[in-house]
């Protein structure tokens, strides 16, 4: 069943010839986590807003639990009643209000009479017990954080809209906050649409991943689809290092074609079927070593990227072989920039 549905939804800004979002039909499942990511300037965060009720599309339909709140021939539902919470990137905070009033203020009048229940509820979830008496500067940025999702939460909303929730916490805390908030919007089965511009950030915590640029739905699938069957150069980019290998480099392949460093293996002793390249340079990482090889031919200047064993003895200087790993092989590749196709 889907929560929310967008069908063929446009919005421009004026005196901006690009629509900000175009012709764009999207769904999110009951229960389920769709991450919403993109360069700056893609469309993500109008897209939030136009869901939310904070703009207004040009055309198309918008429905949240089987309503309309957007659609020809009928005046916009507001924000208030749309059924939908909202967790904003500067969390949004009332500074004069305790954590208390702060999650309760968001109840409809009808909810009221079970405040305690809602209170004790959100604040187990989120791991707030205790903290009711005291005010927003007095908890850390990952504590407010998880206020605001808390306040989103108890009125039980049909959809919770998160806008680049991460955005605002340190390297050290985010990883941590990213697992909480995953782990809270699970154990609630709320059913969520996040926006952010970083693609680990999709990666952890999303069920379905929605890749947008200018505008327009490029893909949707699974982090694992999205990260390792991109249907394009944008998606595919966008989600971390990828080689372009030209027509005829690689098993034989015929077409120019696209891979990331990690589905390249280096060898030190070339066999007959490898391409036989230079090291150029490499970098250890711990864990890993990125190793950029010069694989020139006929066909001019030819750089690949590899993520390497560590153990691995490599040098600049040093002739190398590398081949395309067989769980890579296995999987659909993304084709060259002249055959790769957009949704």
């Amino acid at each position: 069943m889907s929560v929310l549905t967008l069908a063929r939804v446009t919005k421009h800004y004026p005196r901006n010839p690009v629509a900000a979002v175009e012709d764009l039909s999207l769904e999110v499942r009951e229960g389920e986590i769709l991450s919403v990511t993109g360069e700056s300037g893609s469309g993500k965060t109008t897209l939030l807003r136009l869901i939310a009720g904070l703009e207004i599309p040009d055309a198309g339909v918008i429905t949240v639990k089987g309503k309309t709140v957007f659609g020809p021939g009928q005046s916009a539902v507001p924000p208030e009643r749309r059924g939908v919470g909202m967790v904003f990137q500067n969390y949004a905070l009332f500074p004069h209000l305790t954590i208390r009033d702060n999650v309760l203020y968001g109840l409809s009048r009808a909810q009221r009479g079970d405040r305690e229940d809602v209170l004790a509820r959100v604040l187990g979830l989120t791991g707030l017990c205790g903290f009711e008496k005291r005010y927003p500067h007095e908890v850390s940025g990952g504590q407010q954080q998880r206020v605001a999702l808390a306040r989103a939460l108890a009125p039980q909303p049909g959809i919770i809209l998160l806008d680049e929730p991460f955005s605002n916490l340190d390297v050290s805390l985010r990883h941590q906050l990213r697992e909480d908030v995953g782990r809270i919007l699970r154990a609630a089965r709320t059913t969520a649409l996040l926006v952010t511009h970083d693609t680990r950030d999709a990666l952890a915590v999303s069920d379905r991943i929605a890749v947008m640029k200018t505008g327009r739905l490029q893909q949707l699938g699974t982090p694992r689809e999205i990260y390792s069957a991109p249907v394009n150069e944008v998606t595919a980019i966008l989600f971390g290092r990828m080689n372009f290998v030209p027509p005829g480099v690689l098993s034989g392949r015929r077409e120019a074609w696209w891979v990331r460093p990690e589905d390249l293996e280096l060898r030190l002793l070339p066999a007959g079927e490898d391409i036989t390249g230079t090291v150029v340079r490499s970098h250890f990482y711990g864990d890993r070593q990125e190793v950029v090889v010069d694989c020139s031919g006929p066909g001019g200047a030819q750089e690949l990227v590899i993520l390497a064993d560590p153990c691995l003895p490599v040098r600049a200087g040093l002739r190398v072989g590398v081949r395309e790993r067989a769980r890579a092989a296995e999987n659909e590749s993304l084709p060259g920039p002249a055959s790769a196709a957009a949704v």
